[in-house]
């Protein structure tokens, strides 16, 4: 009689429930904020062929409205995926990690006070060289062009996070691809501000090195740092 030993051997199943909630949450945001703000959604999804959006809700009173508020929230979450993303396809995170919604917290709350921080700070020091006129349509700009790219960027993180044969350059694509559509956002607000550029074009390049160079590789340093341990 022949004996045949069947050894059980225990399945992992990676937890992705949190992730998919988190999804579906960001597209009910968008939808709400479509249905809730149509035209100005409509012109907002044409950010990057015309800058009728930008000069249309230039002023800073839109910065705190509903709109911005709830596709910042989007752009947060949208980031913050991509993040853990990056750093599991670059060896910071383990594979575990990448589903790891424990990880995903750590980096949603490191970046959204980062962003909120970086908001505050801003403020300060426009108050300090009396732009603050230029600091807040900037402001409101920044936040236009970077919440494009957190919807951009949503059904990528979805591709990235379902699928385990994504490879390096797809990474390096996207990243290159944020980098050009924010330095497309500093050329606008060149050319729209031009005028009031001329008179603060020492605290303009002052601002862009202190405030909008320095912190992201701050973020990048502390977050490699973090994880790496």
């Amino acid at each position: 009689m022949i004996m045949i030993e069947i050894v059980l051997q225990p399945r992992i199943l990676e937890p992705k429930d949190w992730a998919t909630c988190l999804f579906v949450f960001s597209f009910i945001l968008i939808a709400i904020t479509k249905t809730a703000f149509e035209t100005r959604f409509s012109e907002f999804l044409r950010i990057l062929v015309s800058d009728k959006y930008v000069k249309v809700y230039k002023d800073t009173s839109h910065l705190m409205s509903g709109f911005t508020i709830l596709l910042f929230l989007v752009q947060i979450i949208s980031f913050s995926f991509f993040i853990q993303l990056a750093l599991y396809h670059f060896g910071y995170v383990s594979k575990m990690e990448k589903t790891d919604w424990v990880i995903f917290l750590r980096i949603f709350t490191f970046f959204g006070i980062f962003v909120l921080s970086k908001f505050l700070i801003e403020k300060i020091v426009a108050a300090i060289f009396n732009i603050e006129e230029f600091a807040e349509q900037f402001n409101l700009q920044k936040v236009s062009y970077r919440t494009f790219v957190g919807m951009i960027l949503l059904p990528i993180n979805i591709y990235l996070f379902y699928n385990n044969t994504s490879s390096n350059i797809l990474i390096y694509c996207i990243i290159i691809g944020i980098l050009i559509i924010n330095l497309f956002s500093y050329l606008v607000s060149l050319k729209i501000y031009q005028n009031l550029l001329i008179g603060n074009l020492f605290y303009f390049i002052l601002y862009l090195c202190a405030l909008e160079i320095a912190p992201y590789y701050f973020i990048y340093y502390l977050i490699t740092k973090n994880l790496a341990h």
